[in-house]
């Protein structure tokens, strides 16, 4: 019975596919420049987590 096929993911960034390999510290991307633009872009606050609109109280 041959070894089974890694499996195949997609990085978040380039969309480049590559093995989901514990030897990729860089997981879940392809290399540390696609870690890094993505690191960058939360820290620019180019990506939000989204919070529910709440009703506010308004006195009078």
């Amino acid at each position: 019975m041959p070894g089974k096929a890694p499996l195949l993911v997609s990085c978040p960034h380039c969309g480049k596919e590559h093995p989901w390999d514990t030897s990729n510290r860089f997981r879940p991307f392809c290399c540390e420049r696609c870690k890094l633009i993505d690191l960058g872009r939360w820290a620019n606050e180019d990506y939000r987590v989204a919070q529910p609109v709440e009703e506010q109280e308004f006195t009078e």
